[in-house]
């Protein structure tokens, strides 16, 4: 019984917890930016990659 309620607690807390890796990982990567252009091109790459 336990079982049944821990383990999707579990999955759901798993997926918060990837969720904000990636967006933390998509944070250090635009803020790397040299220049306005180069923060728009990657500002579309990440809209593309989702």
């Amino acid at each position: 019984m336990a079982k049944d309620i821990l383990l999707p607690h579990l999955i759901c807390l798993t997926g918060l917890l990837l969720e904000r890796a990636e967006h933390g990982r998509r944070d250090r990567y635009l803020s790397s930016c040299a220049d306005i252009g180069e923060l728009e091109r990657r500002m579309r790459a990440c809209e593309i990659d989702v």
